[in-house]
């Protein structure tokens, strides 16, 4: 069972190191602006760094469900190959948004489509397990003839 599920949990682990540093980026952003809990504005600096962390936070709950899904129902190897990619696209949007603004948006549009690429790769897995399980309808088997 742990050979068909490695690569997913390895991802796993990156995602939850990824978000953080995402965290301890703040906290230092939060030191070097004098912004004390459970203040939220500053300099526009300050502000760049929380939203990109937040928003961050905000999706990978989305990610994480797709990553297992798609890697449990579809291919364990593409989707964490795919995880990959939106870590690093993830990392960018965040470097990205702590530069500049407009700098978020190439990385965050990305980061989407992988997370579309997943959606429909899990979708796909799901409605193969339901046909071949529950209907007796092997897409596999049609496929390949």
């Amino acid at each position: 069972m742990l050979d068909q599920i490695h690569w997913l949990a390895a991802v796993t682990v990156l995602g939850v190191l990824e978000q953080a540093y995402f965290f301890l980026q703040v906290i230092y952003a939060r030191r070097l602006f004098g912004i004390s809990p459970p203040k939220i504005s500053g300099p526009p600096e300050f502000e760049r760094i929380f939203r990109a962390q937040v928003n961050s936070s905000e999706y990978f709950p989305i990610f994480l469900a797709l990553l297992w899904q798609a890697g449990l129902f579809f291919h364990q190897g593409l989707a964490a190959a795919l995880g990959l990619l939106y870590l690093y696209a993830r990392y960018c949007y965040f470097m990205g948004y702590k530069a500049s603004s407009p700098e978020r948006l190439a990385p965050i549009y990305f980061s989407a489509g992988v997370l579309w690429i997943l959606i429909a790769v899990s979708a796909l897995g799901i409605l193969h397990f339901f046909l071949s399980h529950y209907v007796g309808l092997n897409v596999l088997q049609f496929l390949t003839a």
